[in-house]
């Protein structure tokens, strides 16, 4: 009989217990220890660094320059758009009877004088009428001739008793009534004659043939559309669109400096007229800066001018000071707060000295110099005043 296997197997069974009993431990030490971690953690977060841990320091306000320009004597300038038209257009159409145009004479872009042909209408009918009338003139002139020596050989015989009283008041009758078919035939022949000179489509007055809306083998007559366009002396103009409020600066005879687009010249010219009537839709009048005769100046082109209106007494900005965007220029005002503001402005006249701002401020107010890009709406800044300029 074997006495050994009892006595390995209650071994076996001891040591099996000790090493549960030995990983439960650890396993409750290492749950203590993670409870522990995980408080010191949260206790870091919750109450800081330590006793000798400082709060965090709020960040500075930005420092900005602005300036305070106050108000000083610039010239008054209006500034308007419009385009460049005649100033005074003549549309020459057909003035007689018309028919076949057989040549046009004069194209767009010639200067003609008065009374010069700018084209001529068939005139073939006309000819032969003034031909026909020009024969009944010459009978009628002969008729008179014949009436008026048997009037005369008349007169000699009446004294000797050959020719009645009678006969003498019948050949006076005869010739007074062929010097009156005379003068109708001749009064015929002047008409004939002006109707066939109004075949000729002449121009009115010297100016700039503008447009050209005729061509030879044209049918024309009293109601065609007018022929030809006229600039009188080739004087032109800028119609310009003003605003209500502006009107009331302007007056006629006032500087103009007029410029077009895409074009570096600037062409010199003075108000005229003042439309004494305002578009009640748009809230805009128009005045008209007569400039001289100038190939660059061509009807329809779009013009801008500035138009002198005297002196005015207005805050002067930086343009750095003055920005733009989709609902115009404006600038930013530091408040007695010391935050930032918007201010929608109206501007005036360039000059050396800056940009004179028509209406938005008084001048009294502090306006950020140059840093308006970085700045929000209310934000809160450390402004540093610089001397206006």
């Amino acid at each position: 009989m074997n006495m050994h296997a009892p006595i390995r197997a209650e071994g076996a069974a001891r040591s099996s217990t000790a090493v549960r009993e030995m990983l439960m431990r650890n396993r409750r030490l290492a749950i203590a220890a993670g409870l522990i971690l995980a408080a010191a953690i949260a206790a870091y977060f919750v109450l800081g660094r330590g006793p000798s841990a400082a709060p965090a320091a709020a960040p500075a306000a930005p420092r900005v320059t602005v300036i305070v320009p106050g108000r000083v004597s610039v010239a008054d300038q209006v500034r308007v758009t419009g385009s460049i038209a005649a100033r005074r257009e003549m549309p020459v159409g057909v003035q007689g009877e018309g028919g076949m145009v057989t040549s046009v004479l004069v194209d767009a872009g010639d200067y003609v004088r008065e009374g010069q042909v700018l084209a001529r209408v068939d005139r073939s009918v006309q000819t032969q009428q003034v031909n026909q009338l020009t024969a009944g003139v010459a009978q009628a002139r002969a008729d008179l001739a014949l009436a008026e020596n048997e009037l005369g050989r008349a007169q000699q015989l009446v004294a000797g008793g050959f020719v009645s009283k009678a006969t003498i008041d019948q050949r006076t009758a005869t010739r007074d009534a062929a010097a009156a078919r005379l003068r109708v035939a001749q009064a015929q022949l002047a008409e004939s004659q002006a109707r066939l000179g109004r075949l000729d489509i002449r121009a009115p007055e010297s100016g700039l043939v503008l447009e050209r809306r005729v061509e030879p083998g044209q049918i024309v007559g009293a109601g065609s559309q007018p022929l030809f366009r006229i600039a009188q002396d080739g004087a032109m103009e800028m119609q310009a669109a003003v605003a209500e409020q502006d009107l009331a600066r302007l007056k006629v005879g006032v500087p103009a400096t007029v410029e077009l687009v895409g074009n570096p010249r600037r062409f010199v010219g003075q108000v005229w007229l003042i439309e004494p009537v305002i578009d009640p839709q748009t809230r805009q009048g128009e005045a008209r800066i007569a400039l001289a005769a100038d190939p660059m100046l061509r009807p329809g082109a779009f013009a801008h001018a500035q138009i002198e209106a005297g002196s005015a007494v207005r805050p002067v900005l930086p343009q750095s000071a003055v920005l733009a965007d989709d609902k115009g220029s404006y600038v930013y005002v530091v408040g007695d707060d010391s935050r930032v503001a918007r201010r929608d402005v109206k501007t005036g006249a360039v000059s050396n000295q800056g940009i004179a701002v028509a209406s938005g401020l008084t001048g009294g107010e502090r306006v950020v110099l140059s840093a308006g890009p970085f700045l929000n709406i209310g934000e809160k800044v450390d402004p540093v005043r610089q001397a206006a300029r």
